[in-house]
C-alpha cells in the first residue's frame, strides 16, 4: 500500500440526478472527466496503489439533494474491500432517525466512519442539539471528519448558493467537539483556510484532532501548515485527494515535488492514517 487517501467522494448512485451545486463545483475544478462508475474508480485507485476512504454526503434538509445511500457506499466496499474503506453519511438534521440510521451503517453495513459537511448541510456543528449524534459516533468509537475552512460548493454561485462559510470554522465549532467529547477522533477535512492558524492551534492543543490536507493541489497549500506538518504537527496529518474534483495521481505528483522531510513523508501519506483508522 503505497498511500492512505482520507477523501475519496463515490459516484452518484444511479437514477440519482447531480446535486444542486455539483455542475458549479466541476467548473471551480476544472473537471474534465466525470465519473459515473464505481469500478472505474476502484481500478484506478488500484493502479496507484492507493487504499481510498469512501463516502458521500447527505445534504437533503438543506439542499434537497437525492440521497447516495449508505447502504449504495457500503456495497462500494463490499465490491472492491481491498481498495476501500467506507464511511456513513447522516443529515444532522434528522435528529434520531440519523442517530439510528448511522449505528446501521456501522453495525450493520460496516462502515467505518462519519462524514459531516457543515457548510452544505446548514448547520453549527457545536451546536449542542447535535451533540447525541458525537455521543453516538464516540460510543461506537468510529473518526468524523468535518469539512473545514473554505468551500469550492457555491463558490462564484449568485450568494454562494446560499451557503454559509461561518459554519466550518476551525474555533469555536470543531474545537468545542474535540473538548466536550475527549475519545472521539475528529478529522478536519481540508486546509482550513482563510482560518489556517486556527486550525493549526486546535490540531496542536487536541490530542484527538487530526488534518487532512484535500481539496487543494499541494503546490497551493498555505506555507504555514506545510511547515507545521514538518514539524510539530507531523503525526496529526492526513493525505487527502478530493476525487473525483482533484484526482490523487496529480495531488501524489505535487507532494513529492513539495519539501518534505523524508522521514515525514510516509507518516503523512499513510503511517498516521492507519492509526487513526485503526488499520494494522
Amino acid at each position: 500500500m503505497r498511500a492512505i487517501d482520507m477523501h475519496v467522494h463515490v459516484p452518484r448512485q444511479p437514477g440519482n440526478p447531480d446535486m444542486v451545486v455539483e455542475g458549479q463545483i466541476r467548473r471551480y475544478f476544472r473537471m474534465k472527466d466525470v465519473p459515473t462508475d464505481p469500478a472505474v474508480m476502484a481500478a484506478r485507485y488500484r493502479e496507484l496503489d492507493v487504499f481510498g476512504v469512501v463516502f458521500s454526503i447527505d445534504s437533503q434538509t438543506a439542499l434537497g439533494d437525492a440521497v447516495d445511500t449508505n447502504d449504495y457506499v457500503a456495497s462500494i466496499v463490499k465490491a472492491h474491500p481491498e481498495q476501500f474503506m467506507g464511511f456513513a453519511t447522516v443529515d444532522p438534521w434528522k435528529g434520531k432517525a440519523a442517530i439510528y440510521e448511522l449505528e446501521r451503517a456501522v453495525t450493520e453495513l460496516g462502515l467505518r466512519g462519519l462524514k459531516l459537511h457543515p457548510i452544505q448541510q446548514a448547520f453549527f456543528p457545536d451546536d449542542q442539539k447535535f451533540y447525541p449524534l458525537y455521543e453516538k459516533a464516540a460510543a461506537l468509537k468510529i473518526p468524523i471528519l468535518l469539512h473545514s475552512g473554505f468551500a469550492a460548493a457555491g463558490a462564484g454561485m449568485p450568494g454562494g448558493a446560499g451557503l454559509k462559510l461561518k459554519h466550518s470554522k476551525p474555533i469555536p465549532h470543531i474545537d468545542d467537539i474535540a473538548a466536550d467529547f475527549p475519545s472521539l477522533t475528529v478529522i478536519m477535512a481540508h486546509p482550513a483556510w482563510p482560518w489556517i492558524d486556527e486550525q493549526i492551534a486546535v490540531a496542536l492543543h487536541k490530542p484527538n484532532v487530526y488534518i487532512d490536507l484535500s481539496g487543494w493541489a499541494p503546490k497551493y497549500i498555505p506555507e504555514a501548515l506545510i511547515r507545521e506538518a514538518n514539524g510539530r504537527l507531523r503525526d496529526k496529518v492526513l493525505f487527502g485527494s478530493d476525487y473525483p474534483y482533484l484526482p490523487p495521481d496529480r495531488w501524489l505528483k505535487e507532494f513529492a515535488e513539495l519539501t518534505i522531510k523524508e522521514e515525514v513523508r510516509p507518516k503523512i501519506l499513510l503511517e498516521n492514517a492507519k492509526r487513526v483508522l485503526g488499520i494494522p
